[in-house]
């Protein structure tokens, strides 16, 4: 194989990891669906004429049977509000499969930084370097996250970051409504749990999702909304996500605003 095609290769291989692919297909059709509503992948049927093995065929992979999406929220809500604190709630969930990401993910993505912070920052789900290494905003879009926070005197010693969805979505797709259902429990006990008094939305799922939000994020932006965190109420604001910003540079002027109200308010509170 020359140098080129190798490359190419590699290329490619690269492309169907990052896309979350991480199965090789027999050369025999094999029934997915099926599989999993019997509870379980059996073993493929074997090719005709198969190659030569240097090692033993490894046990057939069984997934976790699949809950109904309305079981499935109604086992989140039960399961998330018996948490008494953030370390039992990251038990709950790493326990929890009632999710279909969860089988395609490689990490639980909770979160980052202090949960005793004033300020919250919740996004929408992990990508593919969330998910390697199991922290929120830790790929280029964290990176510029960390340059905005530290323009107004944060870091991830002073703020808690987490996203609504723990798992990453296979290749990056956008989370279905039911993925993002079954997960809402857990992302509002956490924000209940945590210490913060203030909440910003990072893009326009998120503040759908935490703050009932029917319009669009550049027209919502730069509000505040009250915000119940259990018993207590607390602010809570939505801005520009720093994945869009990489897109669109010239709007982070809006996020720039956006940040100096999140500034004058924790300066408001001591902070």
């Amino acid at each position: 194989m020359n140098r080129d095609l190798t490359k190419a290769v590699r290329d490619l291989l690269a492309f169907y990891v990052e896309a979350g692919v991480d199965v090789c297909l027999g050369d025999l059709p094999f029934d997915h669906v099926a599989a999993v509503e019997d509870g379980g992948l059996p073993e493929r049927p074997a090719p005709a004429s198969p190659a030569p093995s240097l090692s033993p065929p490894a046990p057939p992979r069984r997934a976790a049977p699949m809950i109904a999406p309305e079981a499935a929220v109604m086992a989140a809500r039960e399961a998330a509000k018996t948490a008494a604190d953030l370390s039992e709630l990251r038990r709950i969930l790493e326990g929890f499969d009632g999710c279909v990401l969860k089988q395609t993910a490689k990490k639980l993505v909770f979160a980052d930084g202090n949960p005793q912070a004033r300020v919250m920052f919740v996004g929408e789900a992990p990508g593919r370097e969330e998910d390697l290494e199991g922290l929120p905003f830790v790929g280029r879009s964290g990176q510029l996250l960390d340059r905005m926070m530290a323009a107004i005197g944060l870091d991830r010693s002073s703020a808690y970051i987490a996203n609504i969805i723990p798992w990453r979505p296979p290749g990056n797709r956008t989370p279905t409504p039911q993925e993002a259902a079954i997960c809402l429990p857990f992302i509002l006990r956490q924000i209940e749990l945590s210490n913060a008094e203030i909440l910003v939305c990072l893009g326009g799922p998120a503040a759908q999702a935490l703050l009932g939000a029917k319009e669009g994020i550049l027209k919502i932006r730069g509000r505040w909304f009250p915000y119940l965190a259990g018993a207590r109420e607390i602010r809570a604001m939505a801005t520009l996500h720093p994945a869009y910003l990489l897109r669109q540079p010239l709007q982070k002027r809006l996020a720039w605003r956006d940040f100096l109200m999140l500034r004058k308010a924790l300066g408001a509170m001591g902070a």
